[in-house]
């Protein structure tokens, strides 16, 4: 199989070409971009390996496109991105052919010079160990001794090597099989499945941050329930998940049984999916029933409840975003906050449901409410179509209310019209557990609707809430000089 045609269509390989030979190197395209230049996936991922210096090559070619080049000496690695004129967005890494081998306690191999058979016997699957040469003799040339070409017609992940040797080196490939066999809709081989399983325990010493990124990277698949199936079967995911874990099974008593709430959480996952490509509205989902089990209950008359699994779901997720190595930043706070709200909305179905109650919501939810519905939507995973059709239904309602309200009353971005400077100013205070108290009853003053959200309407309310705690107006303020609201 010869793919010249296709590489003479992309002048960065003749330019590599051209500097290899001059430097008198071999040089082979590697990898993932020849795994998708097959299966006609969009790659802007280039490995090049050499039979040589791969930083030579690396800076042999930077400067004939003119552009920098990042080496990484202790990798023996180089890396460059093109400019336009070559194709914008490659991203293309070089190093020279070679072979490792693995201590027992350790992912990070020991690194020897080696032939491109030592490098492709050295990859993780069949489907990333085949190369296309870039020599004049047979540029174009496809090289595949594990036969990759042919599990891509089967859709199948295979280790090159004996599966146990590949995962024992380097036990992150039993994560990355679930996550290409998520990411393609490919099946893992028996025997190579029956090696995670074998293998799982040697996880324990990939460390938080690399088992993340491959987690991620199955979160942002198109159905990342299916990597999240491979894993649990496989023993790993109560390794490097087991809070997700404890969501499985149903326990049934005087004939009261409850819905499985891990595949639930994965279908909610999936339609979550199916909706955004958001990792962190993927995670929300992920984590939003997360407590279930630690609030699980048994009434002899409603049969099984998870009160409060909300609000204590949103407090296990720093725990959770701590552990994982996940950022402790605004994208915590966002899971935090759609898992601490995903069950309000569905409060807010009936007809009767009042003002307050919305203006809550649009208050708590801010500008992540449409995040909040989509979660919401997602969570109805019911096999009974006409159930969802309802669900969805009341949930329309529920978005046009919300959609009134906000129009009439601005409360995505809201902020009382009294600040806390004019009430230390007016009552001539520090910051204080008092100026606290007056702009929390000014907030629900507002959100009840007993006041509007004016200087006219919320400052006379605050001087009466001040002579409640015993207060003395020092200064008054005009509304000349206060503030306007601030709701947009």
């Amino acid at each position: 199989m010869n793919y010249k045609d296709t590489l003479h269509t992309i002048p960065l390989f003749e330019l590599v070409a051209r500097e290899a030979t001059a430097l008198g190197v071999p040089a082979y395209v590697i990898g993932g971009y020849v795994r998708d230049l097959i299966l006609n996936r969009p790659s802007k991922d280039i490995d090049i390996v050499c039979l040589g210096s791969g930083i030579e090559l690396a800076e042999a070619v930077g400067r004939a496109l003119n552009v920098p080049v990042t080496v990484f000496k202790n990798f023996g690695t180089a890396m460059l991105k093109t400019d336009a004129a070559e194709g914008a967005g490659w991203e293309v890494e070089f190093v020279g052919a070679r072979k490792e081998s693995y201590r027992a306690d350790s992912r990070k191999p020991i690194v020897e010079d080696g032939t491109l058979e030592d490098d492709q016997n050295r990859r993780d699957f069949t489907i990333n160990a085949m190369g296309i040469s870039l020599n004049e003799a047979d540029f174009g040339q496809l090289i595949d001794p594990f036969g990759g070409v042919e599990d891509l017609r089967r859709k199948t992940i295979r280790t090159p090597l004996e599966p146990s040797i590949t995962f024992s080196d380097d036990p992150l490939r039993m994560l990355r099989a679930a996550r290409f066999a998520t990411q393609l809709g490919f099946d893992i081989e028996p025997d190579t499945f029956d090696a995670m399983v074998q293998m799982k325990d040697r996880i324990s010493i990939v460390s938080k941050e690399r088992i993340l990124d491959e987690l991620n990277k199955i979160i942002l698949a198109p159905r990342p329930s299916y990597g999240f199936k491979l894993l649990y079967h496989a023993g790993l995911l109560d390794l490097i998940f087991p809070e997700l874990v404890a969501l499985k099974g149903v326990q049934t008593i005087e004939n009261k049984g409850h819905k499985d709430n891990f595949y639930h959480t994965l279908q909610v996952l999936d339609n979550v999916a199916e909706r955004s490509p958001d990792l962190w509205l993927r995670w929300a989902a992920l984590l939003h029933d997360i407590a279930k089990p630690a609030t699980k209950r048994f009434d002899a008359r409603v049969g099984w409840t998870f009160h409060g699994h909300e609000d204590l779901g949103a407090r296990q997720v720093p725990h959770i975003f701590r552990k994982m190595k996940l950022p402790l930043n605004e994208k915590m706070r966002f899971v935090q906050k759609l898992v601490r709200l995903h069950l309000r909305p569905i409060a807010l179905v009936k007809e009767a449901i009042t003002d307050s109650a919305l203006r809550r919501l649009l208050f708590e939810a801010g500008e992540d409410l449409e995040a909040l519905m989509t979660l919401c939507r997602a969570d109805i995973t019911s096999k009974n179509y006409e159930r969802v059709k309802k669900h969805l239904a009341n949930f329309d309602r529920v978005e046009q209310k919300l959609h009134d309200l906000e129009e009439r009353d601005k409360l995505r971005r809201f902020q009382p019209v009294v600040t806390g400077e004019m009430i230390m100013e007016t009552f001539g205070l520090q910051p204080s557990k008092e100026v606290g108290q007056i702009k929390v009853a000014i907030r629900e003053a507002i959100l009840d609707g007993k006041i509007a959200n004016t200087f006219d309407e919320a400052y006379p309310f605050m001087l009466e809430e001040g002579k409640k705690l015993g207060l003395t107006v020092t200064t008054l303020i005009r509304p000349s000089v206060a503030s306007g609201p601030s709701v947009d």
